[in-house]
């Protein structure tokens, strides 16, 4: 099972952290040593002073897949859930001073936060507007929906397909909206997919 995530893939983003926008897709993967299911709390690691929240909607991946065509991209998966892809910022942007490789600071140990719960794709009436949001200790502080993507679900399958042979299982992390920010202990993280509540942890 792999873990693939989309970078600056909302305009607001990227343009937050300085980035230009993209001509095609960026991915970058995490270990599956990086997940973090069923509620468990986050524990920022001892390495960083500071870890940032990036909500993000989820596919997995139901077949296997190679050098697939945009138009036959929406067979190869029929779930969406939430998660959370943890970046060590500090440690980010001295990596990326240094033009080095970041994974250090995206691929750590719980990195990738993971709903439980994957709702059918055919419940969401218009594929292109599925809102989710962020809530840290009751506030909502990222809120976005799947139609402010530069590059959409079938895109990114059809892209990452031409490098690398997708399988079942496979989780692809689509990019987070504007307003990241940094997790203190004793935040309370809550991840909401439309209205329903799809995880619900604390940092520690």
């Amino acid at each position: 099972m792999k873990i693939i995530c989309i970078g600056r893939n909302y305009v607001a983003h990227a343009k937050e952290l300085g980035n230009d926008l993209p001509e095609e897709p960026i991915f970058f993967m995490k270990p599956d040593t990086a997940l973090l299911r069923n509620n468990d709390p986050f524990y920022i690691p001892d390495w960083t002073n500071e870890v940032h929240h990036e909500i993000e909607l989820v596919i997995k991946i139901n077949r296997i897949g190679k050098n697939i065509e945009k138009r036959f991209a929406h067979r190869y998966y029929d779930e969406v859930g939430l998660g959370i892809d943890f970046t060590a910022r500090d440690v980010q942007a001295q990596l990326k001073a240094k033009g080095l490789p970041w994974e250090k600071a995206k691929a750590f140990d719980k990195s990738a936060v993971l709903s439980n719960t994957f709702l059918p794709k055919s419940i969401f009436p218009d594929q292109e507007s599925i809102s989710f949001r962020l809530d840290v200790n009751g506030d909502t502080v990222q809120e976005s929906h799947s139609g402010m993507m530069i590059f959409d679900f079938d895109e990114l399958i059809a892209h990452i397909s031409k490098y690398v042979t997708l399988k079942i299982g496979d989780l692809i992390y689509t990019g987070t909206p504007a307003n990241v920010g940094p997790v203190a202990i004793g935040d309370r993280l809550e991840g909401y997919l439309e209205d329903k509540k799809l995880f619900d942890f604390e940092v520690k």
